[in-house]
């Protein structure tokens, strides 16, 4: 089967069904939505939102890592939350991980996530030359 990009799969990033962690394609890396799962435990990281979103990052920025890439190189991400009125406390932890210009963002409440996760984000990368 033909893929339409290079696969990318980061040792420090768990993935919980048949998908790569991200696939290059069109100039961009488009990094698969994260849940915030401990790669060493293989479970749901214990606490609120706040940890839960850090975790998140952890998972992702391993994927960009082992891509060759950094978080100045995101220009979107998508926010995918079960509970609205987690929103400040998402957004605070998500304020600390970039740098001005923020990369396009896009949040969204959802019903349910894979394993009763509370939150999952995804991202789009640029490459580099």
């Amino acid at each position: 089967m033909a893929r339409r990009g290079k696969a990318i799969d980061a040792g420090g990033a768990a993935a919980i069904g048949p998908y790569s962690h991200a696939v290059e394609a069109g100039g961009l890396l488009f990094l698969s939505g994260q849940t915030p799962i401990d790669p060493a435990t293989a479970k749901l990281a214990p606490g609120a939102i706040g940890e839960q979103t850090a975790q998140c990052f952890k998972n992702l920025f391993a994927v960009l890592e082992a891509a060759g890439l950094a978080p100045d190189d995101v220009v979107a991400a998508q926010v995918y939350l079960t509970d609205m009125n987690d929103f400040q406390a998402m957004n605070e932890v998500y304020a600390g991980q970039f740098s001005k210009p923020y990369p396009a963002r896009t949040t969204i409440g959802v019903a349910a996530l894979p394993l009763n996760a509370r939150i999952e984000i995804a991202m789009i990368a640029k490459l580099r030359a």
